[in-house]
Protein backbone atom coordinates (compact mmCIF):
# COMPACT_ATOMS: atom_id res chain seq x y z
CA UNK A 1 0.00 0.00 0.00
CA UNK A 2 1.77 3.20 -1.29
CA UNK A 3 1.75 6.35 0.69
CA UNK A 4 1.05 8.90 -1.30
CA UNK A 5 2.43 13.02 0.48
CA UNK A 6 1.50 14.83 -2.28
CA UNK A 7 -2.52 16.01 -1.84
CA UNK A 8 -1.06 16.89 1.76
CA UNK A 9 0.87 19.07 0.54
CA UNK A 10 -0.34 22.99 0.54
CA UNK A 11 0.69 24.79 -2.53
CA UNK A 12 2.54 27.82 -2.44
CA UNK A 13 0.00 30.62 -2.61
CA UNK A 14 -3.02 28.42 -1.99
CA UNK A 15 -5.87 30.07 -0.44
CA UNK A 16 -6.18 27.43 2.26
CA UNK A 17 -9.68 25.96 3.54
CA UNK A 18 -9.07 23.21 6.74
CA UNK A 19 -13.39 22.68 6.27
CA UNK A 20 -12.59 20.92 3.18
CA UNK A 21 -9.16 19.00 4.29
CA UNK A 22 -10.11 15.63 5.80
CA UNK A 23 -8.85 15.19 9.20
CA UNK A 24 -9.53 11.77 8.58
CA UNK A 25 -8.23 9.72 5.67
CA UNK A 26 -8.59 5.67 4.19
CA UNK A 27 -6.31 3.53 6.22
CA UNK A 28 -2.78 2.87 5.49
CA UNK A 29 -2.47 -0.29 7.18
CA UNK A 30 -3.87 -3.75 7.15
CA UNK A 31 -3.98 -4.55 11.10
CA UNK A 32 -1.96 -3.10 14.19
CA UNK A 33 0.53 -5.72 12.81
CA UNK A 34 0.50 -4.41 9.30
CA UNK A 35 0.98 -0.87 10.75
CA UNK A 36 3.91 -1.64 13.59
CA UNK A 37 5.94 -3.73 9.95
CA UNK A 38 5.32 -1.02 7.78
CA UNK A 39 6.05 1.92 10.64
CA UNK A 40 9.32 -0.42 11.02
CA UNK A 41 10.35 -0.11 7.05
CA UNK A 42 10.25 3.67 7.47
CA UNK A 43 12.01 3.78 10.44
CA UNK A 44 14.70 1.07 9.03
CA UNK A 45 15.09 4.15 6.01
CA UNK A 46 15.25 6.89 8.21
CA UNK A 47 18.08 5.20 10.39
CA UNK A 48 19.61 4.48 7.18
CA UNK A 49 19.54 8.32 5.50
CA UNK A 50 20.36 10.10 8.87
CA UNK A 51 23.79 8.00 8.76
CA UNK A 52 24.50 9.18 5.91
CA UNK A 53 22.97 12.79 6.55
CA UNK A 54 25.95 13.02 9.75
CA UNK A 55 28.61 11.29 7.31
CA UNK A 56 28.08 13.92 4.43
CA UNK A 57 27.86 17.06 7.20
CA UNK A 58 26.32 19.22 4.22
CA UNK A 59 22.79 19.02 5.46
CA UNK A 60 20.63 19.43 7.93
CA UNK A 61 16.83 18.40 8.32
CA UNK A 62 13.89 20.65 10.18
CA UNK A 63 10.85 18.84 11.48
CA UNK A 64 7.99 21.23 12.39
CA UNK A 65 5.10 20.04 14.29
CA UNK A 66 2.19 22.01 14.72
CA UNK A 67 -1.68 21.35 15.34
CA UNK A 68 -4.20 21.92 18.00
CA UNK A 69 -3.95 19.98 21.43
CA UNK A 70 -3.69 16.55 22.25
CA UNK A 71 -3.53 16.46 17.74
CA UNK A 72 -0.73 14.06 18.29
CA UNK A 73 2.54 16.19 18.09
CA UNK A 74 4.47 13.73 20.94
CA UNK A 75 3.07 10.77 19.44
CA UNK A 76 4.77 11.39 16.40
CA UNK A 77 7.96 12.07 18.05
CA UNK A 78 7.75 9.18 20.40
CA UNK A 79 6.93 6.18 17.43
CA UNK A 80 8.40 7.82 14.48
CA UNK A 81 11.53 9.23 15.39
CA UNK A 82 12.35 6.33 18.04
CA UNK A 83 14.54 4.12 15.49
CA UNK A 84 17.11 7.36 15.06
CA UNK A 85 20.65 7.72 16.92
CA UNK A 86 20.02 9.94 19.50
CA UNK A 87 23.14 11.42 19.38
CA UNK A 88 22.00 13.28 15.73
CA UNK A 89 18.60 14.45 16.95
CA UNK A 90 17.77 16.73 19.39
CA UNK A 91 13.88 18.08 20.33
CA UNK A 92 12.69 21.07 21.74
CA UNK A 93 9.36 22.01 22.74
CA UNK A 94 8.95 26.01 22.73
CA UNK A 95 5.77 26.44 25.22
CA UNK A 96 4.88 30.10 26.18
CA UNK A 97 8.37 32.68 25.97
CA UNK A 98 10.43 33.34 29.35
CA UNK A 99 10.80 37.02 30.45
CA UNK A 100 14.35 37.23 28.57
CA UNK A 101 12.94 35.52 24.94
CA UNK A 102 10.29 38.23 24.93
CA UNK A 103 13.14 40.50 24.97
CA UNK A 104 14.67 39.64 21.83
CA UNK A 105 13.13 39.79 18.46
CA UNK A 106 10.02 36.58 18.01
CA UNK A 107 12.68 34.32 15.60
CA UNK A 108 15.52 34.23 18.26
CA UNK A 109 14.50 31.48 20.82
CA UNK A 110 14.27 29.31 18.14
CA UNK A 111 17.34 30.53 15.43
CA UNK A 112 19.54 29.49 18.83
CA UNK A 113 17.94 25.63 18.79
CA UNK A 114 18.44 24.70 14.91
CA UNK A 115 20.01 21.63 14.03
CA UNK A 116 23.68 22.10 12.76
CA UNK A 117 24.67 20.01 9.52
CA UNK A 118 24.62 16.76 10.15
CA UNK A 119 21.85 16.65 12.35
CA UNK A 120 17.99 16.06 12.34
CA UNK A 121 15.88 18.81 14.66
CA UNK A 122 12.42 18.54 16.06
CA UNK A 123 10.48 21.71 16.74
CA UNK A 124 6.97 20.60 19.10
CA UNK A 125 5.64 24.17 18.30
CA UNK A 126 7.67 26.63 17.15
CA UNK A 127 7.83 30.10 15.55
CA UNK A 128 4.66 29.76 14.28
CA UNK A 129 3.29 30.27 17.57
CA UNK A 130 3.92 33.87 17.16
CA UNK A 131 1.26 33.87 14.38
CA UNK A 132 -1.09 31.54 15.91
CA UNK A 133 -1.53 31.68 19.80
CA UNK A 134 -0.36 35.35 19.66
CA UNK A 135 -3.35 36.06 16.78
CA UNK A 136 -5.63 33.95 18.82
CA UNK A 137 -4.45 35.91 21.98
CA UNK A 138 -3.15 39.46 21.14
CA UNK A 139 -2.39 40.38 24.05
CA UNK A 140 0.53 38.27 24.29
CA UNK A 141 1.91 40.94 21.73
CA UNK A 142 1.75 43.75 24.49
CA UNK A 143 4.19 41.60 26.76
CA UNK A 144 6.78 41.20 23.93
CA UNK A 145 7.89 45.16 24.14
CA UNK A 146 7.45 46.08 20.54
CA UNK A 147 8.92 49.26 19.29
CA UNK A 148 5.63 50.62 17.96
CA UNK A 149 1.57 49.92 19.82
CA UNK A 150 1.71 45.98 18.42
CA UNK A 151 -2.46 46.52 18.39
CA UNK A 152 -2.32 48.89 15.84
CA UNK A 153 -0.79 48.12 12.71
CA UNK A 154 -2.61 46.24 10.26
CA UNK A 155 0.26 44.66 8.68
CA UNK A 156 1.98 43.09 11.92
CA UNK A 157 0.93 39.42 10.76
CA UNK A 158 2.11 40.06 7.42
CA UNK A 159 5.47 41.40 8.59
CA UNK A 160 6.18 38.17 10.81
CA UNK A 161 5.17 35.75 7.44
CA UNK A 162 7.65 37.80 5.74
CA UNK A 163 10.18 37.50 8.89
CA UNK A 164 9.32 33.81 8.42
CA UNK A 165 9.69 33.48 4.86
CA UNK A 166 13.23 34.98 4.43
CA UNK A 167 14.06 32.55 7.52
CA UNK A 168 13.17 29.48 5.73
CA UNK A 169 15.00 30.81 2.71
CA UNK A 170 17.59 31.55 4.39
CA UNK A 171 17.88 27.75 6.15
CA UNK A 172 17.09 26.24 2.41
CA UNK A 173 20.13 28.40 0.90
CA UNK A 174 22.58 27.18 3.63
CA UNK A 175 21.55 23.56 3.52
CA UNK A 176 18.64 22.93 6.22
CA UNK A 177 15.68 20.69 4.86
CA UNK A 178 12.66 21.95 6.29
CA UNK A 179 9.15 19.79 6.73
CA UNK A 180 6.11 21.47 8.17
CA UNK A 181 3.71 19.45 9.59
CA UNK A 182 0.28 20.31 10.61
CA UNK A 183 -1.27 17.84 12.12
CA UNK A 184 -5.08 18.43 11.44
CA UNK A 185 -7.56 16.88 13.92
CA UNK A 186 -11.05 16.65 14.09
CA UNK A 187 -13.13 18.82 16.84
CA UNK A 188 -14.91 15.97 17.56
CA UNK A 189 -11.71 13.68 18.21
CA UNK A 190 -10.46 15.90 19.92
CA UNK A 191 -13.12 15.95 22.58
CA UNK A 192 -12.90 12.64 22.76
CA UNK A 193 -9.20 12.31 23.53
CA UNK A 194 -9.59 15.16 26.01
CA UNK A 195 -12.44 13.06 27.90
CA UNK A 196 -9.89 10.55 27.68
CA UNK A 197 -7.25 11.91 29.59
CA UNK A 198 -10.11 12.54 32.19
CA UNK A 199 -11.56 9.10 32.36
CA UNK A 200 -8.15 7.19 32.42
CA UNK A 201 -5.71 7.64 35.56
CA UNK A 202 -3.10 7.09 34.35
CA UNK A 203 -3.46 9.82 31.84
CA UNK A 204 -4.74 12.62 34.29
CA UNK A 205 -1.54 13.84 34.42
CA UNK A 206 -2.11 15.57 30.35
CA UNK A 207 -5.46 16.82 31.14
CA UNK A 208 -4.89 21.16 31.45
CA UNK A 209 -8.16 23.03 31.79
CA UNK A 210 -6.79 25.51 29.86
CA UNK A 211 -7.26 22.95 26.63
CA UNK A 212 -10.95 23.82 27.51
CA UNK A 213 -10.81 27.67 27.14
CA UNK A 214 -8.52 27.56 23.90
CA UNK A 215 -11.35 24.73 22.85
CA UNK A 216 -13.69 27.25 23.50
CA UNK A 217 -11.25 29.38 20.71
CA UNK A 218 -11.56 26.71 18.09
CA UNK A 219 -12.85 28.67 15.10
CA UNK A 220 -10.18 31.81 15.80
CA UNK A 221 -7.47 29.07 15.85
CA UNK A 222 -8.67 27.58 12.25
CA UNK A 223 -8.82 30.80 11.02
CA UNK A 224 -5.23 31.52 12.32
CA UNK A 225 -4.10 27.94 10.93
CA UNK A 226 -5.54 29.45 7.51
CA UNK A 227 -4.40 32.54 6.92
CA UNK A 228 -0.30 31.08 8.37
CA UNK A 229 -0.69 27.58 6.58
CA UNK A 230 -1.14 29.59 3.21
CA UNK A 231 1.33 32.70 3.59
CA UNK A 232 4.20 30.37 4.53
CA UNK A 233 3.92 27.56 2.42
CA UNK A 234 6.37 27.35 -0.15
CA UNK A 235 8.39 24.89 -3.10
CA UNK A 236 11.24 25.10 -0.71
CA UNK A 237 9.35 24.47 2.89
CA UNK A 238 6.16 23.75 2.22
CA UNK A 239 3.26 22.60 4.88
CA UNK A 240 1.72 19.47 4.58
CA UNK A 241 -1.68 19.28 6.40
CA UNK A 242 -1.73 15.47 7.59
CA UNK A 243 -5.41 13.92 8.91
CA UNK A 244 -5.05 13.20 12.52
CA UNK A 245 -7.58 11.76 13.46
CA UNK A 246 -5.96 8.22 12.93
CA UNK A 247 -2.90 8.19 15.23
CA UNK A 248 -0.99 5.56 13.23
CA UNK A 249 -1.86 6.81 9.89
CA UNK A 250 -0.91 10.49 10.64
CA UNK A 251 2.54 8.69 12.14
CA UNK A 252 3.11 6.66 9.00
CA UNK A 253 2.34 9.68 6.34
CA UNK A 254 5.17 11.69 8.61
CA UNK A 255 7.65 8.99 8.42
CA UNK A 256 7.25 8.84 4.82
CA UNK A 257 7.71 12.61 4.62
CA UNK A 258 10.33 12.38 6.58
CA UNK A 259 12.39 9.49 4.35
CA UNK A 260 11.76 10.85 0.92
CA UNK A 261 12.80 14.21 2.10
CA UNK A 262 16.18 13.32 3.13
CA UNK A 263 16.50 10.85 -0.22
CA UNK A 264 15.81 13.96 -2.20
CA UNK A 265 18.82 15.38 -0.82
CA UNK A 266 20.80 12.33 -2.27
CA UNK A 267 22.75 12.09 0.66
CA UNK A 268 26.39 10.36 -0.30
CA UNK A 269 29.19 9.87 2.34
CA UNK A 270 32.35 12.11 1.85
CA UNK A 271 34.79 10.91 -1.11
CA UNK A 272 37.94 9.12 -0.27
CA UNK A 273 40.41 10.42 -2.13
CA UNK A 274 43.91 9.46 -2.74
CA UNK A 275 46.33 11.27 0.22
CA UNK A 276 43.32 9.39 2.63
CA UNK A 277 43.69 7.02 0.17
CA UNK A 278 47.31 6.37 1.44
CA UNK A 279 46.14 7.08 4.91
CA UNK A 280 44.15 4.00 5.43
CA UNK A 281 46.07 1.48 3.41
CA UNK A 282 48.82 2.64 6.23
CA UNK A 283 46.42 1.98 9.02
CA UNK A 284 45.66 -1.55 7.25
CA UNK A 285 49.43 -1.96 7.54
CA UNK A 286 49.47 -1.44 10.97
CA UNK A 287 46.28 -3.51 11.76
CA UNK A 288 47.51 -6.39 10.17
CA UNK A 289 51.13 -5.82 11.87
CA UNK A 290 49.27 -6.45 15.21
CA UNK A 291 47.94 -9.64 14.32
CA UNK A 292 51.00 -11.22 13.62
Amino acid sequence: MKIETKPFRVSAGEAVDLKARPTAAKPLYRSKEDYQGRLAEHLAGLQEQQTLLYASGRHALLLILQGMDTAGKDGIINHVLSGVNPEGCEVFSFKQPSEEEQKHDFLWRTTCRLPERGRIGIFNRSYYEEVLIVRVHPDLLLREGLPEDPMAPETLWKERYQSILDLERHLHRNGTAVVKVFLHVSREEQGRRLLERIDRPEKNWKFNTADIKERALWKEYRQAYEACLGATSTDHAPWFVVPADDKKNARLIVAKLLLDTLKDLDLRPPATDGPRRLELEAMRKLLGAEGG
